[in-house]
C-alpha cells in the first residue's frame, strides 16, 4: 500500500515528463508505470511502491474549483522534491545534462547533519530539486 509519496503538481506536463523520464531512469534505473497525457499524469515506483507522481496543476485546479485564480504568482518556494543519492555530484551533472538549472552547486553541509552533501537544482517545470546523500 502507498502510503506516503510525492505528487508534483506541474504548470507544464509535456516538458516535467521529458525532464523525470530520463533524471528518474538515470538515478534509480526506472521507467514511468504510466504516462497518461490526456490526463497529465504521470507515476513511477521504487520498489514496489509509488515514488513519484507529475500531475498537471491546471488539471487539479479545475478538479477543486481554482481554476479561476491566478496561475502564477511572485513567491518563495512552498515545496520541493528531495532525491536521495548514492552520490551528488554525478547526480547533478546529470540532471544539469537533462535541463535543470543549478541553484547551489554540490556541497557538505555538516551544519545540516553529519556527512550529508547537497546540491540544489531547479527543474525545468520549475520545481526545486535538493538532491543528498550521507
Amino acid at each position: 500500500m502507498d502510503a506516503l509519496y510525492p505528487r508534483l503538481l506541474v504548470r507544464d506536463f509535456p516538458t516535467a515528463v521529458d525532464f523525470y523520464r530520463p533524471a528518474l531512469a538515470e538515478l534509480y534505473g526506472v521507467q514511468p508505470v504510466k504516462v497518461i497525457p490526456e490526463a497529465q499524469y504521470a507515476n513511477w515506483d521504487l520498489d514496489g511502491q509509488t515514488g513519484l507522481v507529475l500531475f498537471g496543476r491546471a488539471m487539479i485546479a479545475n478538479t477543486i474549483g481554482t481554476d479561476g485564480l491566478p496561475a502564477e504568482t511572485e513567491s518563495q518556494d512552498a515545496s520541493m522534491l528531495v532525491l536521495k543519492v548514492d552520490a551528488v555530484d554525478p547526480a547533478a551533472e546529470v540532471l544539469e545534462k537533462l535541463g535543470a538549472t543549478v541553484l547551489a552547486p554540490p556541497q557538505d553541509r555538516p551544519q545540516w547533519g553529519p556527512n550529508l552533501r547537497t546540491a540544489h537544482l531547479r527543474a525545468p517545470d520549475g520545481t526545486l530539486l535538493e538532491l543528498q546523500s550521507y
